[in-house]
């Protein structure tokens, strides 16, 4: 069953447009942000870490493919990624769920937002650009 699901999340993001994929990053950091609370809320350190290395990994990937330019908050976007990957970070070596808790809740604010643009976008039966391989960080081998 399990390979049949990972199939299906593979065909998901391959055939996904760039605003879909952004908002499966999205959603899948707000998952590890959960996941790791809940893990360092009972004393999964190990646990913990794992989730935050995704989380990490993620948040790296929205740095590095945020063109600042291509708007007036681009900036203010960064700063904000920047702040949630040194709080990630701090977490990480202090075992602070308090840290990871304030990181979901600027997240999630964001996600929706982005989950509302996409879905604007896919109303405006615009052609989707072609899509980008971040797989990895879904989740899909």
């Amino acid at each position: 069953m399990s390979d049949l699901r990972a199939r299906y999340l593979a065909d998901s993001v391959a055939t996904a447009s760039p605003a879909r994929l952004l908002t499966m990053l999205y959603d899948r950091l707000l998952l590890d942000l959960h996941r790791a609370t809940s893990a360092l809320e009972t004393g999964d350190r190990g646990g913990a870490g794992t989730h935050l290395a995704h989380a990490q990994d993620i948040v790296c990937e929205l740095i590095a493919t945020l063109d600042v330019s291509a708007w007036e908050g681009g900036n203010r976007l960064m700063s904000l990624y920047g702040w949630v990957l040194n709080e990630l970070l701090t977490a990480g070596t202090t075992g602070d769920a308090a840290r990871v808790e304030a990181c979901r809740g600027v997240v999630a604010p964001l996600a929706e937002a982005w989950h509302e643009a996409a879905d604007a976008l896919a109303g405006a039966d615009r052609p989707a650009s072609e899509p980008v391989a971040a797989t990895g960080l879904l989740g899909v081998a």
